[in-house]
């Protein structure tokens, strides 16, 4: 299928590894020049050089800044004024209990997680409601609405991006801009096998049986039973992001393998 991508410019941020990779090379599969954003130069250009092995001749730029401050906010958009697409993927998560959360961690998840893509949204979308057309997008989580007791602060800022989402997509009534949010579930990406192995009884059993326990104890409800690839974000977001996803429009788009038991 054709998604009509040829031409658009997207930013994705966070998109050095994991499901930002993953969504930045399904777009430019589509042919759309795409800005991939990190911390590390390194770490961008094989991110980079990962995508143009998926995709030759992608139309693939770095960007290297922090979007969890304003100063990297800043950086990224003087580079790239105007984008047809953004996706605000950038996020950070750990386990840690409710108790030992101090106002710093409650601080630094919010200003990583949800001032990034507050920041970019502010910027790009008042140019793409000028054009009539654009795509903004907010990589959610699962955890937005079945609050995990585990890291209830990553839960909060993964709740409030959702609040964002639907605040700006009522900015769009009458206009070729859209404004969604995917949710995705657990998804084996960077450091994600760390994370399951706090939570584990044995961090020392197989990869196999430590996710096995994960998903027994942690997401029971979970109709997958496994972890998302995280290609099959990547392909969702790309089909939201196009043309002919136009009539969604501030929606929660579940793409968490069924672990979410209730049907709204």
């Amino acid at each position: 299928m054709d998604l009509n991508l040829k031409g658009k410019r997207a930013l994705v941020s966070g998109s050095t590894a994991g499901i930002g990779l993953s969504i930045a090379k399904a777009l430019a599969k589509e042919g759309a020049s795409v800005f991939i954003t990190g911390r590390n130069k390194e770490k961008s250009e094989n991110a980079r050089q990962d995508i143009l092995l998926s995709v030759p001749g992608a139309d693939v730029t770095t960007i290297v800044a922090d979007l969890g401050t304003k100063a990297g906010a800043e950086t990224v958009i003087n580079k790239v004024p105007s984008v047809d697409i953004l996706v605000n993927n950038l996020g950070i998560y750990e386990a840690k209990s409710f108790f030992d959360i101090e106002d710093r961690d409650w601080e630094y998840l919010f200003e990583v997680n949800v001032m990034s893509g507050i920041r970019l949204s502010r910027h790009y979308m008042q140019d793409m409601l000028a054009r009539n057309w654009g795509r903004v997008l907010f990589i959610s989580s699962e955890a937005s609405i079945m609050i995990p007791p585990e890291m209830i602060h990553y839960g909060l800022t993964k709740s409030a991006q959702l609040s964002v989402m639907r605040g700006l997509a009522e900015l769009t009534k009458g206009t070729k801009v859209t404004v969604n949010a995917v949710l995705p579930g657990p998804t084996m990406s960077e450091g994600i096998m760390d994370f399951i192995k706090s939570v584990s009884s044995d961090v020392n059993a197989s990869h196999e049986d430590i996710e096995r326990e994960f998903f027994a104890k942690h997401r029971s409800s979970s109709l997958l039973q496994r972890m998302i690839d995280p290609a099959e974000i990547g392909n969702l977001v790309a089909f939201v992001a196009s043309p002919l996803a136009a009539a969604t429009n501030g929606a929660s788009l579940r793409a968490e393998g069924g672990l979410l038991r209730s049907i709204y």
